[in-house]
C-alpha cells in the first residue's frame, strides 16, 4: 500500500491526529496508508520523516505560525523537506499554511493580507472539477501569491485561494475542517493565546456551523482529494 504523509504543526498526538480532520478518510478512500508526522520537535508523532520520494503524496496542514517568518525554529527544516518532495516529483497538497509554504518553495511570496478571512466562503474558480466554488472554510490572516509557472485555480476578492503547479496543489482554505479539527485549534489557542479579536468573536457561531456542515464538508474534502490525486496521476503520465 502506498503512503500519504500528513505533516501537522503540533507535537501533541491527540491534537495532531485531529488536525488532519476529513483529509484522513479522504486519503484512505483512495487506497492510501495515512501517516501523521511533524517537524516541530520531539513528539510521539512521526518525526524521522521518510525520503519524500517514497511517498505517494505529501500533505502539509495549517499552522498558527507564519510561513513567511524565518524566526520560526522548525520552518527552515520543513521548507527544505518540502523542496525535496517537489524535486522528487511527489505530489504535494498544501493546506492554508501548507499552501503558503508550497508557494514559497516554488518561488511565490507569502505576506500578511490586508484583512483576514474567517468562516465558510464561496470562491471564484477557474477549474470547478479540481476546486469547486465551495463554500470552503477560511481561517487565515496571511496569503500567498501564485508561484512562477503555476496556474491560479481559485480566488476570493481578498486572496488567491488555490494554485496548481505540476502535480502540486496549494489551497488557502481548510477542506479538512470538522468538529474534531476545530476543537484541536481551540485547545491550541488556550496554550498560545486567542486569535485576533475579530476572528475570536466568530468562534462560537463557527463551532455550530462546522458541526451542521460536517457531512457536506467531508464530501467536499473527499472530492477535492480525489481530484488532486487524479490530476497528479495525469501530470505524471504526461511527463
Amino acid at each position: 500500500m502506498q503512503t500519504a504523509l500528513v505533516l501537522v504543526h503540533d507535537a501533541d498526538p491527540s491534537r495532531g491526529h485531529r488536525l488532519v480532520g476529513t483529509i484522513r478518510p479522504a486519503l484512505e478512500a483512495q487506497g492510501l496508508d495515512v501517516v501523521v508526522g511533524t517537524a516541530v520537535g520531539p513528539s510521539p508523532l512521526l518525526t524521522d520523516l521518510p525520503d519524500p520520494g517514497t511517498l505517494r503524496t505529501l500533505v502539509v496542514m495549517g499552522s498558527g505560525a507564519a510561513a513567511h517568518d524565518d524566526t520560526v525554529p522548525w520552518l527552515a527544516a520543513e521548507l527544505a523537506y518540502l523542496r525535496r518532495a517537489v524535486d522528487a516529483g511527489t505530489p504535494v497538497l498544501g493546506v492554508c499554511f501548507g499552501g503558503q509554504a508550497l508557494s514559497r518553495v516554488l518561488g511565490g511570496v507569502v505576506a500578511p493580507a490586508p484583512a483576514g478571512e474567517h468562516g465558510f466562503l464561496s470562491v471564484e474558480t477557474a477549474d470547478p472539477e479540481l476546486v469547486p466554488a465551495g463554500p470552503w472554510f477560511e481561517y487565515h490572516g496571511d496569503r500567498f501569491t501564485v508561484p512562477p509557472g503555476a496556474v491560479e485555480v481559485a480566488r476570493t476578492a481578498r486572496a488567491v485561494q488555490a494554485f496548481a503547479s505540476g502535480p502540486h496543489l496549494g489551497v488557502q482554505f481548510h477542506p479538512e475542517i470538522d468538529p474534531g479539527a476545530f476543537s484541536a485549534w481551540e485547545e491550541t489557542w488556550e496554550l498560545t493565546g486567542p486569535p485576533p479579536p475579530e476572528a475570536a468573536a466568530l468562534v462560537p457561531g463557527l463551532r455550530v456551523e462546522i458541526a451542521q456542515r460536517r457531512e457536506a464538508s467531508a464530501a467536499a474534502c473527499a472530492r477535492l482529494v480525489a481530484a488532486f490525486l487524479a490530476r497528479a496521476e495525469d501530470v505524471e503520465a504526461a511527463a
